[in-house]
C-alpha cells in the first residue's frame, strides 16, 4: 500500500464554481439579508438605549446582555423570498445588494421592515430584468426582419428604371412643353429636359 493513497496531494482542489450560480446567488442575497436585520437589530437596541438614558437619565447598557440574534423571518417568508433571489441573474447580484444597502441606510427600518425592503427591490430588479429580456428579443426580432429586408434590396432586377426618360405621354408633359421655363433662384441650378 503506498503512502500517496493516505495523503490527497494527487487529488484536484474542490472548486466553488462547481455550484450553480443560482445557488450562489441566493445564498449571497440571503446572507445580505440576514446581516442587514442583525444590523437593524442593533441600531433598535441603540435607539432603546438612548431612550432609556433620556428617559431615566442613568446609563445601565454596561448590565444587559442581548440575545444574538430575536428576530427571524417566518419559513413560509423566507421561502418566498429564496424563491425571488432565484429569477435575479448573476450578474444583478452586486445592483441589488448595493440598491438594498441604498435603500436601508436611506430608510432605516425597523426590523420587521428589512424583509418587505428587501422584496422591494428583488422585485423592481426582476422587473428590470424582465424589461431587459424583452428588449432583447425585440432586437433579435428586428434584426431577423432586418436581415430578409436587406436580402430583397440586394436582388438585382434586369429591367432599369428611369425616372427622367419616359415613353409614354402625359397631359402634364404637354402642358409644361407649351410654357416658357421660369428661371430660377440664382443659388439653386437649373434642370432642362433635354430631348
Amino acid at each position: 500500500m503506498s503512502l500517496a493513497s493516505w495523503f490527497r496531494w494527487n487529488e484536484p482542489p474542490n472548486r466553488i464554481s462547481q455550484r450553480n450560480p443560482t445557488e450562489m446567488v441566493v445564498e449571497t442575497l440571503m446572507m445580505e439579508l440576514n446581516w442587514q436585520i442583525k444590523q437593524a437589530e442593533k441600531q433598535q437596541r441603540e435607539r432603546e438605549n438612548e431612550y432609556r438614558k433620556i428617559k431615566t437619565g442613568v446609563d445601565y447598557g454596561w448590565l444587559v446582555s442581548y440575545p444574538k440574534q430575536s428576530y427571524d423571518i417566518s419559513p413560509g417568508e423566507r421561502l418566498q423570498l429564496e424563491d425571488m433571489c432565484t429569477k435575479i441573474h448573476p450578474s444583478y447580484c452586486g445592483p441589488v445588494i448595493l440598491r438594498f444597502r441604498q435603500l436601508v441606510a436611506e430608510y432605516e427600518p425597523e426590523v420587521q421592515e428589512v424583509s418587505r425592503l428587501f422584496r422591494s427591490v428583488l422585485q423592481e430588479a426582476a422587473e428590470k430584468i424582465k424589461e431587459e429580456e424583452e428588449a432583447k428579443k425585440l432586437a433579435r426580432q428586428w434584426n431577423t426582419k432586418n436581415k430578409t429586408s436587406l436580402s430583397l434590396t440586394t436582388f438585382k432586377s434586369r429591367s432599369r428604371i428611369s425616372p427622367f426618360i419616359s415613353d409614354i405621354k402625359t397631359i402634364s408633359e404637354d402642358v409644361e412643353r407649351g410654357t416658357q421655363p421660369t428661371r430660377r433662384v440664382w443659388s439653386m441650378p437649373e434642370f432642362r429636359n433635354a430631348k
